[in-house]
């Protein structure tokens, strides 16, 4: 800010000539076009791979895909050498973080896409997210959802009245976010009102099972996504009293919810390692001992560190394994049925899910589920695409590689649908056409590690 103020004064006055800021510098230098060459891509438009292609990227989109493309003069080559493979970077639509740090840490992991779900700060709306969604600042693009309620016991923004809802949409969309998230106990008439203006500002109404409304019928007025597989053992499985052991839906319940939820059309957030973390540490102190031995907690933000260590799962009593279970199941039944999933992990809320790392657990969890490579790496790339494309106006294309799409890519050196641990471990990573090689992306959060490691010994 302050270079702009002085040069806009020096212009003004015609007394000087600055040089370029660092990040004009950095944009000037910046290659006009990159070429990945001899790559074998997977594009997730459909189930299918392409062999020895070149990609091109200009302007932060795939411009053009082909195995005989001319390569402009001054391109960047990144070289495939006919073995690597190039696919759509990956998506995280259910996350609680908002420090740029954190976004380093889902940039290294390959998730180019996010969708935070409540809690987000004034200043990093204002200051962060605008230079993560101009490819600026190193992350993923970033989509925000507005959390309300009607009840003060989650701490959540309060809209008590069908008027309050209303204008709630109109301030949401002013302050540049993509969606409302409703919580447990929005009521009815708030629920309905805020259905009704985000239709009319194009602001979706996304998040919880609403216990006065339920399920179906939030999806039959038009609620967008189901924010956890869970909020289903809530407000259609069981009932709100159930204790924990109570984990078998009725016969036939778990067909009907997948019936209306794909008549209405609805994304349902497959995020079964996040309930599958509740579950293990659940009643579990040692389990909450073990996540802070985990190699990447050393990744994990300081303030994130003392709230797993607080957080009371540990001394719960009984025990949920058996609902995580079913919800896995149950994860298997949608896929099968063709219900629109996508991957999320609400981390760092939980302890064992650290930013970015989480994304590839869930993966994993998703195909010990019974889900298939091609299911799972749908529902991290190409249906949080059709999500977003089909629900914001002026929505990017992302989720696969086709020419207009947003240039969110990993290189890898197998082919994911042989094994998706070859996504835990990139090559590079593509954000918005910008570049980030294996080296650059581990000494980038290396640097976090060390910050942190520097905190710890002040304390």
């Amino acid at each position: 800010m302050f270079y702009n103020l002085v040069r806009s004064l020096c212009v003004l006055a015609g007394m000087c000539l600055l040089a370029a800021s660092p990040a004009q510098a950095a944009e000037a230098a910046k290659p006009a076009v990159t070429a990945f060459v001899h790559v074998n891509v997977l594009p997730m438009d459909r189930e299918r791979a392409l062999s020895d292609q070149t990609v091109l990227v200009e302007d932060g989109k795939v411009a053009a895909m082909g195995a005989d493309l001319a390569i402009p003069a001054g391109a960047k080559i990144i070289d495939g050498h006919g073995r690597d493979w190039l696919s759509p970077g990956l998506a995280d639509m259910h996350i609680h973080s908002t420090t740029s740090r954190d976004m380093k840490l889902y940039l290294a992991n390959g998730v180019t896409t996010v969708l935070h779900m409540g809690g987000e700060t004034a200043g990093f709306m204002d200051q962060v997210r605008p230079e993560l969604n101009a490819g600026t600042r190193p992350g993923p693009h970033f989509y925000a959802s507005l959390i309300v309620d009607s009840t003060p016991r989650y701490g959540d923004f309060q809209v008590t009245t069908p008027d309050e809802a209303r204008w709630t949409v109109r301030l949401a969309r002013t302050n540049g976010y993509d969606f409302i998230k409703v919580y447990n106990d929005v009521s009815p008439e708030v629920f309905a009102a805020l259905i009704e203006e985000g239709r009319k500002l194009q602001v979706p109404v996304v998040g919880h099972g609403v216990t006065k409304v339920g399920i179906e019928r939030q999806l039959a007025m038009g609620q967008l996504m189901v924010a956890h597989t869970e909020e289903y053992m809530y407000t259609v499985f069981f009932e709100p009293e159930s204790p924990p052991e109570v984990s078998e839906p009725r016969p036939g319940d778990m067909e009907r919810a997948i019936a209306f939820t794909k008549r209405a059309g609805a994304y349902v957030t497959a995020d079964i390692n996040t309930y599958g973390a509740i579950a293990r540490q659940w009643g579990r102190p040692e389990v909450v001992d073990r996540a802070l031995k985990m190699p990447e907690f050393r990744y994990l933000d300081p303030d994130d560190r003392l709230r797993w260590v607080n957080e009371s799962y540990k001394d719960r009593k009984g025990s949920v394994d058996a609902r995580a279970a079913m919800l896995a199941r149950f994860e298997k039944k949608m896929a099968d049925a063709g219900v629109k999933l996508i991957t999320g992990t609400d981390a760092p809320t939980i302890p064992g899910l650290v930013p970015g790392f989480s994304l590839h657990d869930d993966l994993d969890a998703l195909e010990a589920a019974g889900l298939t490579r091609w299911q799972v790496l749908s529902a991290a790339t190409r249906t949080p695409g059709e999500m977003i494309k089909g629900s914001l106006p002026n929505a990017d294309t992302f989720g696969v590689i086709a020419p207009g799409a947003r240039a969110d890519l990993i290189l890898s050196s197998s082919n994911p649908l042989d094994g998706l641990a070859t996504l835990r471990r990139p090559l590079g990573v593509m954000a918005r056409g910008n570049w980030y090689a294996a080296a650059d992306l581990q000494a980038m959060i290396d640097g976090l590690a060390a910050q942190y490691d520097r905190i710890a010994v002040h304390n």
